[in-house]
């Protein structure tokens, strides 16, 4: 299987909800950097997995919604503890609906699977991935 990843980040605030987060139920803020892996069987008729540049405009688009802002005020995230498993799920869900609105070109059409990786430390990091 074919594969190309592209790299961006965003800076967040936030806080969660229930006791198991201990100290980090009060406000607080991470740097994650983000990783979005695309999958693909065959290469498409320009010997590409995707246009490198379109995903990584895509995945700027993305993160531009949430950089710089703090997560506890975004409706669509509300109830929600947005754990870094959580934000990869949200980074996924947006990056599949990108690809299924033709933002990646056609050739995005034959991409098999996609996988988000948030790193929130040089020691952690937590992901989400499925196929398309």
């Amino acid at each position: 299987m074919y594969h190309l990843t592209v790299r961006d980040h965003m800076m967040i605030a936030h806080s969660f909800s229930s006791p198991t987060f201990g100290p980090a139920r009060k406000l607080h803020g991470a740097t994650y950097v983000v990783d979005v892996t695309f999958f693909r069987e065959t290469l498409d008729e320009d010997d590409l997995v995707v246009d490198i540049d379109a995903a990584a405009k895509a995945l700027a688009a993305i993160l531009g919604e949430f950089h710089l802002s703090n997560l506890d005020d975004h409706a669509a995230l509300s109830g929600h503890n947005t754990t870094t498993e959580f934000m990869a799920r949200v980074v996924f869900d947006r990056m599949k609906r990108a690809i299924d609105e033709g933002r990646l070109g056609a050739g995005a059409r034959g991409l098999a699977r996609l996988a988000v990786t948030l790193s929130e430390s040089p020691v952690a990091w937590a992901g989400y991935e499925g196929d398309l």
